[in-house]
C-alpha cells in the first residue's frame, strides 16, 4: 500500500494551521453535546452527553423528546448541521461563516421552530482558550472544511479500530463515544470492580472513575500538546505499570504520571500499517493494566 493512500487514511493535522478552526469546530459541538445532555436520559459515566461517528458527520444518535425523537448530525462533508425529527421535519444550519454566538442562536432558534424545548449552561466547559459565554462569543468565528473534514476523517478511521478491537472483551464496555468535553474518542474497558477516588473528586469525576477501567483515545491536541496523539490510561495506576513494554517502539509512558501511556499520531501515520500498530499499542497497554491491576480475565474475554 503507499504511502498516499495512508495519508487518505490518516492526513497531516498541524495543529498550527487549524487551531482557530478546531476552538471554533469544539465550541460548536460543545452546544449540541449540552443539549444531548440535557434532554438524553441518565447513563452511567457520562454516556448520555457523548457524540457519535456517522456516516458523514458527527451525530447525537436519536434523542428521545415527549413522543417523538429527534437528531442532530453534524454534516461534516457538506459542513452543516441537520436536526432532523421523527416526524418528518428538518432544519439545516450552514456551518462556515458563523461565529459561536450566531450558532448558538440559530441552533435554539431551528429546535424551537421544530417544537423542542431545550435549555442549557450556555458557557464552554473547561476550555482554557475561552471562557466568554456561547450567546456573545463573536470572536470564534473561523472554519477551515478542509481542515475539519480530514479531523473527522481521522476519527472515521479510529472508530473502525475502536470498534474492532472493542470486540475482544467480553467484559462491561462502554461505546466508541465521542466526548466533547476534549474532543476525544473514547474506548473504555471495565474490570467490574469499583474504584477508589482520590481526595477531592468533583461530581462528575466521581461518575467517570467510579470503576477500575483501561481507558483508549485519539485525539487532536491542544494548548499544551501540540500534536495529536493516541492515549491509553489504566486507572487507578497499579504499582510497576510503567515498567511494563509498550509497543510499538515509539510508545512510551507519560512522565506526568496518572497511569497513562502515548503513541504520537505523527509517529504512526506513515507506517506500512498503521491500524496495526495502533492496535499493538492498545494491546501492550491492556496487557501491561491487567497483569498489574490483578484483574480476574476469565469473565472479561471471549474463550475461543
Amino acid at each position: 500500500m503507499s504511502n498516499i493512500h495512508h495519508e487518505e487514511q490518516f492526513p497531516a493535522l498541524p495543529i498550527e494551521e487549524w487551531e482557530d478552526t478546531m476552538n471554533t469546530f469544539h465550541l460548536f459541538s460543545q452546544i449540541i453535546g449540552k443539549i444531548r445532555l440535557g434532554l438524553f436520559p441518565k447513563r452511567n459515566h457520562w454516556w448520555h452527553a457523548t457524540l457519535y461517528m456517522s456516516t458523514r458527520g458527527i451525530t447525537t444518535g436519536p434523542i428521545p423528546y415527549e413522543d417523538m425523537a429527534f437528531e442532530m448530525e453534524f454534516d461534516l462533508i457538506d459542513h452543516v448541521l441537520v436536526i432532523t425529527t421523527s416526524r418528518d421535519s428538518e432544519k439545516v444550519i450552514p456551518l462556515k461563516g458563523l461565529s459561536v454566538s450566531r450558532f448558538y442562536k440559530d441552533v435554539f432558534s431551528s429546535l424551537s421552530e421544530l417544537g423542542i424545548k431545550a435549555k442549557i449552561w450556555a458557557v464552554p466547559y473547561d476550555t482554557p482558550f475561552s471562557t466568554e459565554p456561547f450567546e456573545t462569543d463573536e470572536e470564534h468565528a473561523a472554519y477551515d472544511e478542509k481542515y475539519v473534514n480530514m479531523y473527522w476523517r481521522i476519527l472515521v478511521q479510529m472508530n473502525s479500530v475502536f470498534q474492532t478491537y472493542r470486540g475482544r472483551f467480553a467484559g462491561k464496555c462502554s461505546p466508541v463515544q465521542y466526548f466533547w468535553h476534549h474532543k476525544d474518542l473514547s474506548l473504555i474497558f471495565f474490570s467490574g470492580k469499583a474504584a477508589t477516588l482520590w481526595e477531592g473528586a468533583s461530581m462528575v469525576d466521581s461518575e467517570a472513575y467510579s470503576h477500575e477501567m483501561i481507558a483508549y483515545g485519539f485525539w487532536a491536541g491542544d494548548e499544551n500538546v501540540r500534536e495529536p496523539a493516541f492515549y491509553a490510561a489504566v486507572y487507578p495506576e497499579p504499582e510497576g505499570l510503567t515498567d511494563e513494554p509498550l509497543s510499538p517502539e515509539k510508545a512510551f509512558w507519560s512522565p506526568d504520571g496518572g497511569g497513562m501511556a502515548l503513541l504520537m499520531y505523527n509517529d504512526i501515520r506513515e507506517s506500512p500499517d498503521p491500524k496495526k500498530e495502533i492496535m499493538d499499542f492498545m494491546e501492550s497497554v491492556y496487557q501491561a493494566g491487567t497483569k498489574k491491576g490483578n484483574w480476574d480475565l476469565g469473565p472479561l474475554e471471549y474463550q475461543v
